[in-house]
């Protein structure tokens, strides 16, 4: 009778894992686990999503860049932040120009023959002479060069720097002024010019800003690049034909072509230091820019 009992416990049918675990309501019913809250991911599903990049790459397409067909000038004038170089060199001009301005002019005369690089001043002591020449615009802040030198060195040093602007710009300035007067010294010495010729005035910043007005040119696309060369040939012209100082505006053309040679350095260099919106406007990349 036992064994039948035990047999009579085991018959009925087995409860599933579910079952054996469920508990009691509270209205005397059995409750089940909580159903899901929506159905279950298969196992292609839950691999849709890549585990995030450690080391995530920087985006191609900033937000700041623009579509080249959306190009837009900066501002055209220096400022302390963006050139520092232009804007404090424009304050000096500023300074000197008053001073010629308004200063005693016998004082002035004495101050601007000093500066002068004339032959003497250039066998005596180059350096200085050089450096102070370039401190003073020749036919004051209303010259056609002071409004060039603001145009065209704010545009070059946003495009190159500071530093590579300023070598650019000495780099016209000395070869163009030496140009001009090794052969002043050699005429005198063969008798072709009077001795006065070796104390004449020779200062500004024209040369300079002749070479910078080549080099950002080389920078630019196509149709702006030959509207600069075809203006700055153009003021080198006019004074080549009104032959007032042929001397002078010989140096003006040689300080130009300074800054077309200039092109291959200036161009590597300016993917360096450029922004983005730089090189949109210069047309880097562009077969018909400057590249």
């Amino acid at each position: 009778m036992a064994e039948r009992r035990e047999r009579a416990e085991f018959s009925g049918p087995r409860k599933g894992r579910e079952e054996r675990h469920a508990q009691p309501s509270p209205s005397g019913g059995p409750t089940g686990p909580p159903a899901p809250s929506g159905p279950r991911k298969g196992r292609g599903e839950r691999r849709d999503k890549p585990p995030p990049d450690p080391h995530p790459h920087p985006n191609p397409n900033p937000p700041s860049a623009r579509a080249p067909g959306s190009r837009r000038w900066g501002w055209p004038l220096p400022t302390p932040t963006g050139t520092p170089f232009t804007f404090g060199y424009a304050v000096v001009l500023l300074l000197t120009s008053l001073f010629t301005e308004y200063a005693d002019p016998h004082l002035v005369s004495r101050v601007l023959q000093g500066s002068s690089t004339d032959v003497v001043h250039l066998a005596q002591a180059p350096v200085p002479v050089l450096i102070a020449s370039a401190l003073w615009i020749a036919g004051g802040i209303s010259s056609v060069f002071a409004i060039a030198f603001l145009l065209v060195l704010t545009a070059l040093e946003r495009r190159i720097g500071g530093l590579r602007t300023a070598g650019v710009f000495l780099l016209g300035h000395v070869v163009a002024t030496l140009a001009t007067e090794i052969p002043v010294g050699l005429s005198v010495l063969a008798g072709h010019l009077p001795d006065s010729s070796l104390h004449r005035y020779d200062y500004g910043i024209s040369f300079g800003v002749a070479a910078s007005a080549g080099a950002l040119a080389g920078l630019l696309t196509l149709w702006p690049r030959l509207l600069l060369l075809a203006v700055s040939a153009w003021l080198v012209g006019e004074g080549l034909v009104a032959f007032t100082d042929p001397l002078t505006n010989w140096g003006h053309l040689l300080a130009l072509a300074v800054g077309v040679a200039t092109w291959p350095w200036v161009r590597r260099t300016r993917d360096q230091v450029a922004t983005p919106e730089a090189q949109l406007q210069d047309g880097a990349g562009d077969p018909t820019g400057a590249a």
